[in-house]
């Protein structure tokens, strides 16, 4: 099935779950991914779509995510959106102030997390 629909365009939609987006699958075909179902971990969410998008590649990609509003899934999101807040805080995409740090740096670092 994805070899058909990678290969023959009059293939359009290919529906998945999340979690079988998740399993290393490669959709470069598509050019857009609909997210009608929610995960608790966002990364589940980011590897589904990266499925279909994938590095080097020339096109863009259109994801949208279905929300129902005043549901479950609502809050589902918004605790998403804060866990995503809190990575981006802690591990933000890009940020190199860890690889400049000294030897001694390094070390004095550590030893404040034994304390």
């Amino acid at each position: 099935m994805v070899e058909r629909f990678q290969s023959n365009r009059t293939e359009r939609v290919f529906i998945l779950s999340l979690k079988a987006g998740g399993t290393g699958l490669n959709l470069a075909a598509a050019s857009n991914v609909i997210h009608y179902d929610l995960w608790w971990n966002p990364a589940v969410e980011a590897q589904a779509t990266d499925r279909a998008y994938r590095i080097g590649q020339q096109r863009n990609v259109q994801v949208h995510r279905f929300i129902t509003r005043a549901t479950f899934e609502e809050r589902i999101n918004d605790m998403l959106r804060a866990k995503r807040e809190l990575a981006d805080l802690v591990v933000g995409t890009g940020e190199q102030w860890i690889g400049n740090l000294s030897g001694e740096g390094l070390k004095t670092l550590f030893s404040l997390a034994e304390r």
